[in-house]
């Protein structure tokens, strides 16, 4: 049993005084002070052995600890989380990865970190386990998006990143200087002939991706993709954990890279970039990927980027229009809007079961509707 919460000492030495009296009741005086015999029979001892000194606590470390880890060991721990930022889980794998033996549980390596005074607690409660999504395969769907624009010394520089939603591969990292469709699309030319095309591309509502309200037109840049077989996607107004993963990765790139960080211009961003983007790809462990790399579960796409755009095919049976300089169609002496990222392409109208409302297609992907029936807006 304890002892009671006082001056722990006080009480020590006064029980081992009064215990000392000629005809003194040891079990009675256990019974008065609330402690087993066993206790007072500990103390007893220790007081007889050493005095006054005895009484005090003593640690509860044990003597000896074959299972510590070693100075070593925990050095480097603290070294690889100077360098990468990274939490236990990701600096185990990383340890296993560079090969060396004995490496802690990630939860040791936490604790080393916590000791080293390596973590914050407010920053330790933002990591929460939850709920992902993913494509089952590679190259079915990338994600892309602008990073917030910082300033460099000479110039401002807008990161633009292209994520695999299925490995969380980055295959485009890229420093630009604005966010205009002639921009992305040259990145994107690159991107495409190294890697290969995705089946789809996730981005935001602005520009250069599409605009236009309250229903989204196609932008040159999408049409563009059309036209290469890559079928746009838009996330919804006002919702970026539709792009989860690139908003996930914006942080990582964020905290591991730009943070407290000055650049001279967007090429030296570009060189920093590139050296960070082979250390994601290949070096960080991703807590999403049971601790492996992107680079270990991406895959080079099998669709070859085509250096002339194919041809656009319909049914000669089908009611095909040209799209005018104002991103409007003619039907029937009426004109009816399709877009301006449209304009000199030729869209395909196909009657839908209701009378009067027919489906808009470019290529194979669905524009809008209209109605016949009435000039829409």
């Amino acid at each position: 049993m304890p002892w009671k919460e006082m001056d722990t000492m006080t009480l020590r030495a006064e029980f081992i005084a009064i215990a000392q009296q000629p005809g003194s009741n040891i079990r009675e005086l256990c019974r008065r002070y609330q402690i087993s015999s066993r206790t007072a029979y500990k103390w007893l001892l220790r007081y007889e052995q050493e005095g006054l000194e005895g009484l005090a606590d003593r640690t509860r470390r044990p003597k000896h600890s074959p299972r510590q880890t070693c100075a070593e060991m925990e050095a480097k721990v603290v070294e690889l989380r100077a360098e990468t930022g990274w939490g236990g889980r990701k600096l185990a794998r990383l340890l296993r990865d560079q090969g060396y033996t004995g490496v802690p549980h990630a939860n040791t390596i936490t604790d080393i970190l916590r000791r080293a005074g390596k973590l914050e607690a407010e920053e330790c409660a933002k990591h929460e386990p939850w709920q992902r999504f993913e494509r089952d395969l590679p190259n079915e769907l990338w994600q892309m998006d602008f990073k917030g624009h910082f300033a460099t010394l000479n110039g401002r520089c807008h990161p633009l990143t292209v994520l695999d939603d299925h490995s969380r591969f980055c295959v485009g990292l890229k420093a630009c200087t604005d966010e205009t469709e002639p921009t992305v699309h040259g990145h994107l030319q690159a991107i495409f002939r190294q890697y290969g095309l995705p089946r789809a591309i996730l981005c935001d509502n602005g520009g250069p991706w599409g605009g236009g309200y309250p229903e989204l037109e196609l932008s040159k840049l999408a049409v563009w993709l059309i036209r290469l077989g890559v079928h746009p996607q838009h996330g919804r107004p006002a919702h970026p954990q539709t792009q989860g993963k690139d908003e996930r990765f914006h942080r990582t790139l964020n905290t591991e890279l730009l943070q407290g960080r000055s650049f001279s211009n967007p090429l030296d961003c570009q060189s920093h970039f590139d050296a960070w983007r082979d250390r994601y790809n290949l070096v960080r462990p991703h807590e999403a990927l049971q601790l492996d790399t992107p680079a270990q579960h991406y895959q080079l796409s099998q669709r070859i980027y085509p250096e002339t755009l194919p041809p656009i095919e319909y049914n000669t049976a089908e009611i095909v229009r040209k799209v005018q300089a104002t991103g409007e169609v003619t039907y029937h002496d009426r004109e009816y809007r399709v877009g301006k990222g449209l304009v000199g392409q030729y869209v395909v109208l196909r009657p839908t079961d209701t009378d009067g409302v027919f489906d808009v297609f470019f290529c194979s992907y669905k524009v809008r509707q209209i109605h016949v029936s009435r000039c829409l807006p």
